[in-house]
């Protein structure tokens, strides 16, 4: 894979999706319909999908490409591919909350190596660098010209003192029961694969997912933070979440910076 070539065309399609989905987002209105598996979905997920792909599939004809939008796409199978959540957090966007994403990784031998998470509503974007290395690019965001990047990097979590943070939209008890084996200083609410990005900045610690996410919604968010020093395992035994599973599906998993303790689940 060139990612030379990679991570500049992700980047721009990221934005230029991101330019889409606020078009919509700033209408009077939109159309929101229900997929089979009763998700919402938008024309903005349409619209941002459609770029995205078109885009992948020009310059990589050849690499596999899963979407969220495109079922036929599920039924691939490999363990390095292209994929895309071109609207993460629509139940954000549908409540105009702002904190949804665009998402775009690559994936090889099943680890998430490269990606990509753009949050346009709130003008954030985080991609890793060509080498792997992760930043986040800031000021006015456009699509030719790439503008100032700083390096992420995880923090050094103090046991005693953790910043958690969790799903906005999928807070359950078990999510709440586990958070309080730790001693939290603070925590926050996220929507989106933003929260693997507050975990790859420092902004928090420790990131616990009790509930059902796919592939598409954690792989680019996976690579950022990895990019910064973090990891994410599987809730159940603690061993690295890896990607290309039957139907896409996640386990539970934690992400987080190196030094937390993690508990048991």
């Amino acid at each position: 894979m060139n990612y030379e070539t990679l991570m500049p065309l992700m980047r721009k399609l990221a934005i230029e999706a991101g330019e889409k989905i606020m078009e919509i987002y700033e209408a009077d209105d939109f159309e929101v319909k229900s997929k089979s598996d009763d998700s919402p979905v938008t024309e903005a997920d349409e619209a941002a999908d459609a770029l995205i792909s078109a885009g992948l599939r020009a310059a990589f004809p050849d690499v596999m490409l899963v979407t969220e939008e495109q079922a036929a796409s599920h039924a691939a199978r490999g363990d390095t591919f292209l994929i895309v959540d071109p609207l993460d957090g629509t139940k954000e966007f549908v409540h105009r909350r702002g904190d949804f994403t665009v998402n775009i990784a690559l994936v090889e031998a099943g680890v998430p190596t490269r990606g990509v998470v753009y949050a346009p509503a709130k003008g954030r974007l985080f991609m890793t660098q060509p080498e792997g290395e992760s930043v986040e690019e800031t000021g006015d965001l456009a699509a030719e010209t790439i503008g100032a990047q700083k390096p992420v990097c995880v923090g050094s979590p103090d046991n005693s003192a953790l910043m958690v943070v969790a799903s906005k939209s999928h807070r359950d008890q078990a999510t709440d029961d586990y958070i309080g084996k730790y001693n939290v200083k603070d925590m926050t609410s996220a929507g989106s694969s933003l929260k693997f990005c507050l975990v790859a900045t420092g902004e928090a610690d420790l990131y616990p997912r009790l509930g059902r996410t796919m592939e598409w919604d954690t792989a680019a968010g996976h690579a950022v933070l990895a990019g910064a020093g973090g990891k994410v395992v599987r809730f159940d035994d603690h061993s690295p979440l890896t990607y290309g599973k039957e139907g896409f599906a996640n386990p539970f998993f934690i992400a987080y910076a190196p030094g937390v303790e993690l508990k048991a689940g």
